[in-house]
């Protein structure tokens, strides 16, 4: 039988993981292969192949590439901007296993667009992530996003495009010779951090960038371990909505819809953003903020533990799960946390920890200068 020759072997080996490992497959389920651009095609076509030899009847969806900004040059009518994808729709409500492939050729292509024809565009995906959020609450949908590494990626992490593939893949521990047993051995570990937080109340983030409080009462903490993202290594939970209190100073800058925003303070009082500020982008910022009621609201709460990624590469995927940083998501919640939190907003941004930052739990520190103390 003829196989299929990709560019780079590493890509054969991903879409292994991540068929075998990561989404664990079975005969007869429906995958979703979804890429935000055509440049992704290799992986694309390895996921393919791997789905069908698991014993899975395999879909493919290649988005156009520039597809967003193609619209928004054609049109400003919101309703066309913002109208749900039939064909993604009926795969998110009938699919087993969703892989989404980011495949970003140009990451700030939407920069220069106004902020509510941006937002329109958001709204359009809105339906996709309800879905996508009510099944993967309910175990009846698994899901993986995973990034594939181009020329414009690797440009806003300030690397080659070769240098940025062996960042990449490493990050995903492809380097080595298995793989899947590395990251189990990450979620062996991780689980130990879950565990100790079962039946924890309260959370106390303080240093020099942060001081707040964070319910968890009644919450859950779940064990990213290279299965809703790959790469992983973070732990997260929902905060409890009116349960945040205090204020936070994002040490790296955030990207949302392209948008680059620079040293985020968010002040919370009973689970609300009462103030925010931003040395870069402050009105982006509060446009986004405005979006919804949701979008004034912490919808995660997540530590970061991959200690393998040690830069800021301005893709989230990565950036969040820094070893030594902690992150928060304004908007939309996970429900299989235990969150309600609603909005067409899902913002993370981080603040790094590893210099004098510790987290207690219910009065006693468990965490300390980025590191672990379990």
């Amino acid at each position: 039988m003829s196989k299929i020759t990709v560019m780079d072997s590493r890509i054969e080996k991903m879409a292994q993981v991540l068929i075998n490992y990561s989404t664990a497959v079975k005969p007869g389920e429906r995958v979703l292969i979804r890429a935000t651009s055509p440049v992704a095609e290799p992986l694309v076509q390895a996921l393919y192949q791997e789905a069908l030899r698991a014993g899975a009847q395999a879909f493919t969806y290649i988005h156009l590439r520039d597809e967003d900004t193609l619209a928004l040059e054609a049109t400003q009518q919101a309703d066309l901007l913002g109208a749900a994808n039939p064909m993604l729709e009926l795969m998110y409500e009938t699919c087993q296993v969703i892989i989404r492939i980011d495949a970003s050729e140009n990451p700030l292509a939407m920069v220069d667009y106004a902020p509510e024809l941006q937002r329109a565009v958001v709204a359009g995906k809105r339906v996709l992530m309800k879905h996508q959020m009510e099944r993967e609450g309910n175990g009846m949908l698994r899901r993986c996003t995973v990034l594939f590494p181009t020329q414009g990626l690797a440009q806003r992490a300030g690397m080659s495009l070769q240098r940025y593939e062996d960042f990449v893949y490493r990050a995903c521990k492809l380097h080595l010779s298995d793989p899947v047993a590395a990251w189990q051995e990450v979620k062996t570990m991780q689980q130990r951090f879950v565990d100790y937080l079962v039946g924890k109340k309260l959370l106390h983030a303080r240093g020099s960038n942060i001081d707040m409080t964070v319910s968890i009462e009644g919450r859950t903490f779940l064990n990213a371990c290279g299965d809703s993202n790959f790469p992983d290594g973070e732990i997260f939970t929902g905060p409890v909505e009116d349960g945040v209190n205090g204020w936070v100073n994002f040490t790296y800058p955030a990207y949302y819809s392209d948008n680059r925003v620079s040293g985020i303070k968010l002040r919370f009082e009973n689970g609300l953003i009462t103030q925010a500020t931003a040395t870069e982008n402050e009105a982006f910022l509060l446009s986004v903020l405005d979006s919804d009621p949701g979008a004034r609201r912490l919808g995660e709460f997540a530590i970061g533990s991959n200690y393998d990624i040690q830069r800021w590469t301005g893709s989230i995927l990565f950036d969040e799960k820094i070893g030594g940083t902690l992150h928060m998501a304004v908007g939309q919640g996970y429900p299989q946390t235990g969150s309600v939190n609603t909005s067409a907003v899902h913002w993370d941004m981080i603040c790094d920890m590893q210099a004098d930052g510790e987290i207690s739990a219910d009065g006693e520190v468990f965490y300390r200068n980025g590191q672990f103390l379990i």
